[in-house]
């Protein structure tokens, strides 16, 4: 399978949220989708990131953008993840890992010399056609939003314009 890049059209597919409920991507036609990857419910990257997209939000859908968080965890996994950290947007269960392979992020990882197979943390802004706008793959999970609402990432921003999630200890 050849790696997506920016322009080509995104790869359909249907999934299921954490209710359930089917997600077909070419469904969402017509408004802009962030489609993130993410390796582990409740872990602390993954925890970092979906809370930094839950603080800009508003900001995210103000931009027309419909967030779709997805990983191999279940539907259950996803239902206490979103409780727990009050998350305003669908995670979608990829358990047969159909989607990730669509996307090429279930990728060879290696820890500490040992190999092993896992999600690469990555994103894909796709534009209202289906088309795949940018692909976020080094991803800043405290301050991801701003990746996302900016354009031009080299480009200084305006501090203002989204909020970086700290981390608060528990």
């Amino acid at each position: 399978m050849k790696e997506l890049k920016a322009g080509d059209k995104a790869p359909d597919f249907t999934a299921t949220d954490q209710d359930g409920k089917t997600v077909k991507l070419s469904s969402l036609r017509g408004q802009k989708v962030v489609l993130y990857f993410y390796p582990r419910d409740m872990t602390p990257g993954c925890t970092a990131e979906a809370c930094n997209l839950r603080d800009n939000y508003k900001a995210l859908t103000k931009a027309g953008y419909e967030v779709l968080g997805i990983s191999t965890d279940t539907e259950q996994s996803h239902q206490k993840f979103i409780a727990k950290e009050r998350l305003p947007f669908r995670l979608l269960a990829d358990v047969d890992k159909k989607v990730h392979n669509l996307y090429g992020t279930w990728v060879e990882k290696s820890l500490y010399g040992r190999k092993y197979m896992g999600t690469a943390r990555k994103t894909f802004v796709i534009d209202e056609k289906g088309v795949i706008e940018r692909i976020i793959d080094k991803v800043n999970t405290k301050d991801h939003a701003a990746q996302i609402l900016d354009k031009d990432v080299t480009a200084p921003r305006k501090k203002a314009a989204v909020k970086k999630t700290v981390s608060r200890k528990k």
